[in-house]
């Protein structure tokens, strides 16, 4: 078989095996990599909401990344929870050994039920440290209103801020627009100046657990397979659709369910 493209999921840790580090491993399997880890946190959770999180020393975080960075050379990195200043400072000194390798950033401020996963004072950090070396960035809306300071309702508006950071923050921005009002949802991706809309219909499911780490993953992927960022982008959308509508009759667990992540799998993807 032809070898794999080595992707680097940096991310914390779910039980439930939803979200995380878990999701991530799942994404890049079934779109073809080679999935390897580097924990950023031992999280106490399951599909009802997160109970505890504890982070690992900033030191181990970074040794993780280097030993796979200096020997697996990974194609593609995804970055998702890091929730401390100092985590946040060991991945961007591990990212140094990565070399070229595209960075996906799903900057994790708050789970599904409301637990806050990244610390006030991670923020700036993450803005300064991580933000600049990456690809893209993926925030949902809530995210994207922290990061850029203003309120998002509309489409219009979620362009304008994709654009100012871009500017600001020296990566592509991809805004996830779930959140927003209207019959479809729909994501967009400034990169180099230039619009792109992603438009899919909304799919009634309470099973949504782990939809942020698994497109970030899947994004990473897909660059790791040497994709364009749009046409990245496009083919992650419509892996996590059908992640997310194969999901939809699941009983895992009470709470926000987990995807799919191995349905329908196109011959490409596979």
């Amino acid at each position: 078989m032809n070898t794999p493209p080595v992707i680097l999921a940096i991310a914390g840790s779910d039980p439930s095996g939803g979200a995380g580090i878990q999701a991530d491993i799942k994404s890049i399997s079934a779109l073809g990599g080679y999935a390897a880890a580097a924990l950023t946190a031992v999280t106490v959770q399951n599909t009802c909401g997160v109970r505890d999180v504890e982070y690992l020393r900033p030191e181990m975080v970074r040794d993780q990344i280097e030993a796979v960075a200096e020997d697996l050379g990974p194609r593609a990195v995804k970055i998702g929870m890091t929730g401390t200043a100092g985590i946040i400072e060991a991945v961007a000194r591990g990212l140094d050994r990565c070399g070229d390798a595209p960075v996906v950033l799903d900057p994790v401020m708050v789970s599904t039920s409301g637990h806050s996963l990244t610390r006030t004072d991670a923020v700036e950090a993450l803005c300064r440290e991580l933000m600049p070396r990456c690809r893209v960035a993926t925030p949902n809306l809530d995210e994207a209103v922290v990061l850029a300071g203003s309120p998002l309702r509309t489409l219009a508006e979620a362009e304008e801020a994709a654009r100012m950071m871009q500017a600001r923050y020296g990566c592509a921005l991809l805004i996830k627009g779930g959140h927003l009002d209207g019959e479809r949802s729909t994501d967009i991706l400034c990169d180099g100046g230039t619009l792109y809309r992603f438009s899919s219909p909304r799919i009634e499911t309470h099973n949504l657990h782990g939809t942020g780490c698994t497109l970030s993953s899947a994004i990473a992927t897909l660059l790791g397979r040497g994709l364009a960022l749009p046409e990245a982008v496009r083919g992650a959308k419509a892996y996590i659709d059908r992640a997310i509508a194969a999901a939809r009759d699941l009983r895992i667990g009470h709470g926000h369910g987990p995807l799919w992540h191995f349905a329908g799998l196109t011959t490409e993807e596979r």
